[in-house]
């Protein structure tokens, strides 16, 4: 009998010699094919999220940004950040926001931030991709990028997942003739089943594949980008690309009931606050507790109100602010902010500590047999980006300027060249200095709470990776409690009685996807019902040494 209140819609897959784990079976394909070739999980990697740039064109793209958490079989961790940055036009004071409270916070006038070519960030993506691949990969970028290209070249079945997404945003998509002409034909979201080919985009895809990062970073992709943003009154400029390296950075490492869980540091949200929910929730019962019960969604939502509140003040660019990243995740703190916990009542949080100065996704977990695993969440922001793409390149443009905070003064408001922050969470569990967990997914602001209650669901409440991936989630920044269908309705009762400001929504964030190891070596991948993620498990090998055929 199913323990939990929901049932799995799909079916994971395991294998000793390799995983993909990708939002897309294209992308999925990809990575498996350049593991089956012999290559290494970076090389996979590399390889999945360049196919899914041209099958899941509304959530990952040449132009977006990015973390890669990479664990090398010497197992070393390293976070390699390819996120945007502001243009070094930008400022501060750029938009007019329209509020000063939740939920409409981050709005502004005109969608400035949202839509069209002011909500472009310098993109990063395209350029961590390739430094991963030079320094810890073992094929050509003309190899690895092969399959996108075939996949634009030769055409794609579009998914019933892309057309939800079109006519989700068809009334900005029509305004750009390229992706109306793309994605809108005859005025129509485009219909599941159509086989869809991207000439534009196998152009710059192969222009990259020979010239590398530089085509964009320099090259003739980078005179149409930044002639585009001239045109259309955006701020990046050629000065803007050139200037643009990733960052390698030391992970932030945390421990949970013996388990060290690894994850992304500042300008991401997931490592410090993820480790500071965990850090609260430990000193709780939350197995005896149980899954989706009041007391177990309750404890949830304030931990997740406390991470809010300490993030709007303590998360942003170390570069431009010093994160108090020791104090948020330290054992005193966790008690001081756990004491403060009641569990008959809501409650409105305010930050616990305070600043010295100095957003749609996907996500790619992949394994080799030798232990190299690569968590990589990627995104160019919002489905679809700006909703504009640079005209013959088949290149939809992020709109990573969202991320800021729009109002001027803040620890997350923009600079020029500051980083933006996210909340993306590829996060990877050890136990006993053993691969355990790897897993991320794409969603926005309920990325890295719905990646800690992965965790949660793993380690307290001992699910499989399919159950933990695909169990219902809630989520709450402190003004309505999101609930997924699946939670009781008595759980919902419950909670309306404490004070919370209950709300039942389709999903809480996107697609996760995850791996776990077993004490052999076997690997299971796991893809949850929220996106069109496939798990490709290797198993098999070669031919056993000195083996001969006779008749």
């Amino acid at each position: 009998m199913n323990a939990f209140p929901f049932t799995c819609e799909k079916q994971p897959a395991s294998g000793a010699r390799g995983m993909v784990v990708t939002n897309h079976p294209l992308g999925s394909a990809a990575g498996s094919e350049l593991l089956l070739a012999g290559g290494n999980a970076i090389d996979a990697a590399v390889a999945a999220l360049f196919a899914l740039t041209v099958v899941e064109p509304m959530m990952v793209g040449v132009l977006g940004g990015g973390l890669m958490h990479l664990r090398l079989a010497s197992g070393e961790h390293r976070v390699l950040d390819g996120l945007g940055t502001a243009p070094a036009r930008a400022s501060a004071a750029m938009y007019e926001p329209v509020s000063e409270v939740l939920p409409d916070y981050q709005e502004t006038v005109g969608r400035r931030n949202l839509v069209g070519p002011l909500a472009v960030a310098v993109p990063g993506a395209l350029a961590a991709w390739c430094e991963a691949l030079a320094r810890y990969g073992t094929r050509p970028l003309a190899e690895v990028m092969a399959p996108a290209i075939r996949f634009a070249e030769h055409g794609f079945a579009t998914t019933a997942y892309l057309r939800e997404c079109v006519a989700d945003t068809a009334n900005d998509l029509a305004r750009d003739a390229e992706l109306a002409s793309l994605l809108l034909p005859g005025g129509e979201p485009i219909p599941p089943g159509t086989w869809l080919r991207r000439a534009d985009y196998a152009a710059s895809l192969r222009m990259i594949a020979e010239q590398g990062p530089g085509a964009l970073y320099g090259g003739e992709l980078g005179r149409a980008l930044a002639a585009f943003m001239r045109a259309t009154g955006g701020l990046i400029d050629q000065q803007d690309l050139a200037a643009v390296r990733p960052i390698s950075r030391e992970p932030i490492r945390v421990s949970y009931r013996g388990h060290e869980i690894v994850g992304p540091p500042p300008p991401s949200s997931a490592g410090v606050h993820i480790g500071q929910m965990l850090a609260i929730l430990e000193g709780f019962d939350i197995a005896r507790l149980g899954f989706a019960t009041p007391d177990g969604v309750h404890l949830l939502a304030e931990v997740l109100k406390i991470a809010f509140a300490d993030r709007a003040v303590a998360t942003a660019d170390p570069a431009f602010v010093e994160v108090p990243v020791e104090r948020l995740i330290s054992r005193a703190y966790a008690a001081e902010r756990r004491s403060a916990i009641v569990m008959d009542r809501a409650q409105d949080w305010k930050p616990g500590v305070m600043l010295a100065e100095s957003a749609d996704t996907t996500h790619v977990t992949v394994a080799d047999r030798d232990g190299n695993v690569v968590a990589a969440t990627q995104t160019i922001n919002g489905l679809f980006g700006a909703r504009i793409a640079v005209p013959g390149t088949g290149l939809i443009c992020n709109n990573y300027m969202y991320n800021f905070d729009p109002h001027p003064g803040h620890a997350l408001s923009i600079a020029p060249g500051k980083r933006v922050f996210t909340s993306m969470a590829p996060m990877i569990a050890l136990r006993e200095g053993r691969l355990a967990f790897a897993l991320g997914l794409p969603g926005g602001l309920r990325i890295f709470g719905s990646a800690m209650q992965a965790l949660v669901n793993l380690i307290d409440h001992r699910m499989t990776a399919q159950q933990a991936v695909e169990a219902p989630r809630v989520w709450t920044q402190g003004h309505l409690l999101e609930l997924e269908p699946a939670i009781p309705e008595a759980t919902v009762t419950a909670l309306a009685a404490r004070g919370h400001r209950v709300a039942r929504v389709p999903r809480v964030g996107g697609g996760m996807n995850a791996i776990a190891w077993a004490a052999d070596g076997t690997m299971t991948g796991a893809a949850c019902w929220r996106a069109d993620g496939t798990p490709v498990a290797l198993a098999g090998g070669l031919a056993r040494p000195g083996v001969r055929f006779s008749i």
